[in-house]
């Protein structure tokens, strides 16, 4: 039986966040007085919401809840001004979005980003593609790898979850999967390796996003 709609994360699948989401944390740590990072050193801060990218932004000593939150907030003052300076879709998303809209498969986002930024996001960025729901984290959506995001989507869908596959680039996206019942895919454009896609979980993996076209039309299984 082939799948009737796919799941995507955001950040690291769909679109190439890394410099904006580096830029504005950086920006943050200096207006405190902390050292910023390199660019590549951002593949394994973000993937697990603001607050966990916070810390591991931070030095191990000031990593006291008072310092995360000042610092928590700064970043989303400067998110909020750079977001789309260089953020675009990766080489292919389009095409593939093209290609699944015109099968008629249902698409939808689930990202640990709070929930204002991933529709802002989706909305400015995504525009042209029809996303059944888009869902970021908020108090009553708990964090990936917690399934219940991912479980509210397909309940809010009618699909069961086997008949989604779910895409994504990082570790803690393949234990979602997993944990929902979901088909897991590991997108190795993004952020993080195949080892760490594959230890998480992995049933597949895909260089590039046509790929995923190949797992639909055979059904995943």
């Amino acid at each position: 039986m082939k799948h009737k709609a796919v799941l995507f994360d955001l950040d690291g699948t769909l679109l190439d966040t890394l410099k904006d989401i580096a830029d504005s944390v950086n920006i943050a740590l200096a207006c405190l007085g902390f050292p910023q990072h390199e660019l590549e050193a951002y593949r394994y801060f973000v993937g697990e919401g603001r607050d966990v990218l916070a810390v591991r932004a931070l030095p191990e000593n000031r990593r006291d809840p008072i310092t995360v939150r000042k610092l928590g907030d700064r970043i989303d003052e400067e998110y909020a001004k750079c977001w789309a300076n260089n953020t675009r879709p990766y080489p292919g998303v389009t095409e593939l979005l093209d290609a699944l809209a015109s099968k008629g498969i249902k698409m939808a986002v689930l990202s640990n980003k709070p929930h204002d930024s991933v529709e802002l996001t989706v909305s400015g960025l995504l525009p042209q593609w029809r996303f059944e729901i888009v869902l970021g984290a908020s108090p009553s959506v708990p964090k990936k790898p917690d399934p219940a995001g991912a479980l509210r989507i397909a309940q809010s869908l009618d699909i069961s979850p086997p008949d989604f596959l779910y895409l994504g680039d990082s570790g803690i996206d393949m234990k979602t999967a997993t944990a929902a019942g979901m088909f897991p895919v590991g997108a190795l454009w993004g952020f993080r390796t195949a080892d760490e896609l594959l230890s998480g979980g992995a049933r597949a993996l895909v260089q590039k996003p046509v790929e995923l076209l190949q797992l639909l039309n055979h059904g995943g299984r």
